[in-house]
């Protein structure tokens, strides 16, 4: 690294260092590397999504800052992937060589075998002595005995790679299960509300407004129209919810057809108004069943809105919200609470 470019990279990190305890971003390798892409301007499109960001909260939310860093700074290969990818490949060459020399071994065995096995059948055609009878067990016992260690192995290599997958597995299912985004919907998972809720009540919560939101008679949609149809109605919504999002908003797929929005810097009537027009543009989608053409435009959604309270926990703030929905619920559907 020449002089220039060391003095260069020092400068940007001493710009980044300041931005990230502004913040409160965890100095982590991730963090390190996105805000540096950041102050080094080297990428308006990351510049002006991180602005936006800021813009409309006091801290940088952890989920939402990965899935830059992952557009942006990161390689298009996850580096979780990319060490899982490797084990397998170390673990099928490690397999593969076993396989193949056992495979040479068998073959040597077969032929030292054949050649002992036709000794003792001469014995009684050259007359070999008793000294000589005896050798030639021994060395089939010999040989027995090295075709046994080499099948051995190979069963030793087998039970490691048993274990190997098992770990694998379980590599998988975590990597699986902290992945960022809803497979189905695209909106971002219940592992990342889980993750940015909890950060924004440790650093700043308030304003904190949350929603939660459910598809009314969603179970009818599967029941007429069959699974593909409540997919299809799942992935409309979800839509709908993603291209609403303004204002520092995030949504959710918070489980089964529920989901959940978070607000920060907001108020109570104002994130309440906000999810009265996500109601208003959910009761105007119109789907097809693409098996028979027929439309659907009776999806709705019932949403419960509530705002932190000092004292809430991460619990309480939930139950709260769940509690408005289920009484949105009760009183017919398709509507918010509380009214204000």
């Amino acid at each position: 690294m020449n002089s220039s470019l060391l003095m260069k990279s020092a400068a940007n990190l001493k710009k980044a260092l300041p931005l990230m305890m502004k913040y409160k971003v965890p100095t982590t390798p991730v963090n390190y590397a996105l805000w540096y892409t950041y102050v080094s301007d080297e990428l308006p499109e990351l510049n002006e999504q991180l602005n936006d960001l800021m813009a409309n909260n006091d801290i940088c939310p952890p989920i939402q800052a990965e899935s830059l860093y992952r557009d942006f700074v990161a390689s298009k290969t996850d580096s979780e992937t990319l060490e899982l990818r490797t084990s397998i490949d170390k673990m099928l060459i490690q397999l593969d060589k076993s396989l193949i020399d056992t495979h040479k071994d068998t073959n040597t065995f077969q032929k030292a075998f054949e050649k002992t096995f036709d000794d003792i059948n001469s014995v009684e055609q050259e007359g070999l002595s008793v000294e000589e009878v005896i050798g030639l067990v021994k060395k089939l016992q010999g040989d027995s005995k090295n075709m046994h260690r080499s099948t051995a192995f190979f069963s030793k290599s087998l039970e490691n790679a048993k274990g190997e997958i098992a770990s694998l597995k379980a590599q998988l299912e975590k990597s699986q299960k902290l992945a960022l985004y809803d497979s189905l919907t695209g909106l971002l998972n219940r592992h990342a509300f889980d993750t940015e809720l909890s950060a924004y009540l440790e650093k700043n919560n308030q304003g904190l407004c949350l929603v939660l939101a459910d598809i009314d008679h969603f179970k009818n949609f599967n029941d007429q129209w069959g699974h593909l149809l409540g997919d299809q109605v799942l992935k409309a919504v979800g839509r709908k919810l993603n291209d609403s999002m303004r204002n520092g908003a995030s949504a959710y797929r918070f489980g089964g057809e529920e989901f959940a929005i978070l607000i920060p810097k907001s108020k109570l009537r104002i994130a309440r108004h906000f999810a009265e027009s996500i109601r208003k543009v959910i009761e105007k989608l119109t789907l097809k069943d693409k098996r028979t053409g027929e439309k659907i435009n009776n999806v709705t959604i019932s949403l419960g809105v509530v705002e932190f309270q000092q004292g809430d926990s991460l619990h309480n703030f939930i139950t709260r919200a769940d509690e408005f929905l289920y009484e949105a619920k009760r009183l017919g559907r398709n509507r918010v609470l509380p009214i204000l």
